[in-house]
């Protein structure tokens, strides 16, 4: 064990060269000795060989650190302290360094997988790409607001839309840009941010994305309704006095005609053309103010009324009242709820309405296929929302107004008034929920409800 201390391995070894090195001294003045003195050089030669590797311990050892550093290897460890307190101190720094560097890389793996955790779970979408379109990261809301399960390029979004990976690709650090999307043939209003960053020597672009939809759906609403209460109000100030004005003439022609009648055929032309004037006059002035106090009840919608009730009671009742409508068009109606107890917190009144409203357009959109169908769906999402969805197997909703379909007043029938989807998403919204629509041409319409 004491030979195993550096510092008297030394001394010994340097001794040993020593009286090498004299022997060697003394046999070379002797001739007779040749062969010895030749053997004593070489195990001269060899000690100091010896004593060079031995010293070089030190060297080999901070080598192998280093070595361990570069590589990321944080496993070694030093525990050779048998060669003296130098030693043991030395190898003492080496395992806290070894120890500091492998507890630092742990904190930034940790800190790593903590970001892409927050990053994974945060509900605005997220991808990390460089300026040739590769994709580094992206996370799970993007996977949800795009459809796609996986991403290894930008260009690669082609598939949902030609003008995406072109713009994301031309964005720069601070850049913003509105996109509207058709994603599995629903629409979506995408909200990009962008900004730029540098990272192993590479640039990269952040791009963040958010489905503004709702939030435009809210804020159309409320312009919506501030329009119309402006609307019916300036029209009804408008339109009462005229009404009431050609109804109080209309009576003072008929008095005039009980008591003073026309005698000329001449006279009596043009009093039958004057009522006729005021009769019509009064006739649209009612018809424009019923027609004004249709819309008038988009702004009038009463606070719901919340209760559970089952859903299968809510679609048997409204599936009665369709019954007619059905029998007329031989429309076949089928309904699915899953589970068969499936409950909602809602107005049903309110609801009602709803269902009504996407039955009859479902109806219209069917009722001159060849193939009349109408399925509704009830169940509940992987967000654990309670959903319903009402198919048809029409011609389905073309996509330059899909966009337009929830807007008051726009219709795309003949004898539509372009209230009942603008009145649904209200109700809708009212109840915290939302009303999309999905839809192929020629593949027919899918009105989903989420509560």
């Amino acid at each position: 064990m004491v030979f195993k201390h550096f510092r008297i391995q030394v001394v010994v070894r340097i001794s040993l060269i020593v009286i090498t090195f004299l022997l060697i001294f003394f046999i070379y003045q002797q001739t007779a000795y040749a062969i010895s003195a030749i053997l004593l050089i070489l195990l001269f030669i060899a000690q100091i060989i010896a004593l060079i590797r031995y010293a070089e311990q030190t060297n080999k050892k901070l080598t192998r650190f280093f070595e361990s550093i570069r590589h990321a290897d944080f496993t070694t460890s030093y525990i050779d302290n048998e060669l003296g307190k130098s030693f043991e101190g030395l190898n003492k720094e080496f395992n806290q360094v070894i120890e500091a560097f492998n507890k630092n890389k742990t904190e930034k793996e940790e800190n790593f997988n903590y970001l892409l955790t927050v990053i994974q779970h945060v509900s605005i979408g997220i991808i990390v790409y460089k300026h040739d379109g590769t994709v580094d990261v992206f996370n799970n809301s993007v996977k949800r607001l795009l459809r796609v399960n996986h991403l290894r390029n930008i260009r690669n979004l082609s598939t949902i839309s030609e003008e995406l990976p072109d713009r994301l690709l031309n964005m720069q650090a601070g850049d913003k840009s509105l996109v509207k999307l058709f994603v599995e043939d629903e629409l979506i209003q995408l909200s990009i941010h962008a900004t730029q960053f540098r990272m192993r020597g590479e640039e990269y672009l952040l791009a963040s994305f958010q489905d503004i939809h709702p939030e435009l759906e809210q804020k159309e609403i409320e312009s919506w309704q501030k329009l119309i209460r402006v609307l019916t109000h300036e029209i009804m100030n408008s339109i009462t006095p005229i009404s009431s004005l050609a109804s109080t003439v209309k009576d003072i022609l008929e008095n005039q005609k009980e008591n003073n009648p026309p005698k000329t055929e001449e006279d009596k032309e043009v009093f039958e053309d004057v009522s006729q004037a005021i009769s019509t006059i009064e006739n649209r002035s009612k018809g424009l103010l019923n027609f004004v106090e249709i819309y008038r009840n988009l702004t009038r919608i009463p606070k719901p009324h919340f209760r559970y009730f089952s859903l299968q009671t809510l679609i048997e009742r409204a599936l009665d009242l369709m019954e007619p409508k059905f029998r007329k068009y031989e429309i076949k109606c089928t309904y699915k709820i899953f589970p068969k107890d499936l409950k909602v917190l809602a107005d049903p009144d309110l609801i009602d309405q709803v269902i009504i409203n996407l039955l009859l357009n479902a109806i219209d959109a069917v009722f001159e296929e060849e193939n009349r169908r109408i399925t509704i769906v009830a169940s509940v999402n992987l967000n654990n929302r309670t959903t319903i969805e009402i198919a048809d197997s029409g011609k389905g909703i073309k996509h330059d107004i899909m966009d337009k379909i929830f807007m008051p007043f726009f219709t795309s029938k003949q004898t539509g008034s372009g209230v009942g989807l603008s009145l649904s998403r209200q109700i809708m919204q009212m109840h915290k929920g939302s009303i999309s629509v999905r839809s192929k041409q020629d593949e027919g319409a899918i009105f989903t409800l989420v509560f």
